[in-house]
């Protein structure tokens, strides 16, 4: 199965890269998606997390073909 991941802003530079393709196995969800893409890296707390453009929480399963995203917390006055 295959996925594109995303990372946005700050998150982009934290884990070196804007986009991946990633063959994973069934049955991972946004957290552990997080952790292949990433290297290993902690997932920072309140990151927005997007499956095919709609926000959801870190535990929701993906599906073959999904487009992933990870965004910073939006801050702000």
């Amino acid at each position: 199965m295959s996925i594109d991941v995303h990372f946005f802003a700050s998150l982009r530079e934290l884990v070196g890269k804007q986009q991946i393709s990633l063959a994973y196995s069934e049955g991972l969800d946004i957290s552990e998606i997080w952790q292949l893409a990433s290297n290993g890296i902690a997932m920072p707390d309140n990151t927005l997390c997007a499956i095919n453009m709609e926000y959801v929480k870190a535990d929701v399963l993906v599906q073959d073909g999904d487009e992933v995203a990870f965004f910073p917390p939006v801050t702000g006055g």
